[in-house]
């Protein structure tokens, strides 16, 4: 089971922290990403930490959020984290947070999770 939580109302240029716990059968995810759709969209990859054992991982990115966007991972509380700098109004989106064991090929595919949490929406004002 996985909760999503840190949405919230911020305007273009603010900043916001997205977490994201686990909890149940944790053992079969290997990797946590953050998926985001906007009203109207598909729902789009924005990113991702794949870990082998341990703490840390390695980070991937949407194009579209990279340099501005950071995840990491405290492996003592099952949580990741989605730092999120210099918002802009495009952020706008329900954020949903996902657990599994993605290959690298499918690590920004939604396929890739088998465990999805409820949405935290984002609002970026202009």
């Amino acid at each position: 089971q996985l909760q999503a939580s840190g949405g919230g109302l911020v305007q273009a240029g603010g900043s916001l922290r997205l977490s994201c716990a686990a909890s149940g059968s944790i053992f079969s995810i290997h990797a946590m990403g953050w998926f985001r759709q906007a009203p109207g969209k598909e729902r789009e990859f924005v990113s991702a930490i794949r870990w082998s054992g341990g703490s840390g991982g390695t980070p991937y990115y949407a194009d579209s959020v990279k340099g501005r966007f950071t995840i990491s991972r405290d492996n003592a509380k099952n949580t990741v984290y989605l730092q999120m700098n210099s918002l802009k109004p495009e952020d706008t989106a329900v954020y949903y947070c996902a657990g599994g064991r993605p290959i690298l090929s499918t690590i920004r595919s939604r396929g890739g999770y088998h465990t999805w949490g409820q949405g935290t929406l984002v609002t970026v004002s202009s």
